[in-house]
């Protein structure tokens, strides 16, 4: 079993939901989250944190699933990843789970 973790801005909170249906997961959390900037950056306008704001309105999207079917959620992650044009990739992280009850 893995725990996956994806972090996004509001904006992919579709395109999200699209991959986890297309590895075939169905059961997973979703919660609203402010993302922080906390670098000063000559970048910030063009970045995840626009403007002169240092937070960003996103999703976080958590799933306790098989680990093949998050190898293919992860796959599918990197080839939409690939194929943005926008500076806001789909952030995740797949982490072991050593027990369950």
């Amino acid at each position: 079993m893995k725990l996956i973790i994806i972090t996004i801005i509001d904006e992919l909170k579709k395109d999200v939901i699209k991959l986890f249906k297309q590895a075939e997961i169905e059961n997973y959390s979703e919660s609203d989250i402010e993302g922080f900037k906390t670098a000063i950056s000559s970048q910030i306008t063009t970045g995840w944190f626009g403007g002169n704001s240092y937070s960003a309105d996103s999703e976080m999207f958590f799933s306790f699933e098989k680990e093949e079917k998050v190898k293919v959620l992860f796959e599918l992650i990197k080839t939409y990843n690939n194929n943005i044009e926008h500076n806001n990739p789909i952030r995740a992280v797949i982490i072991p789970v050593e027990d369950h009850v």
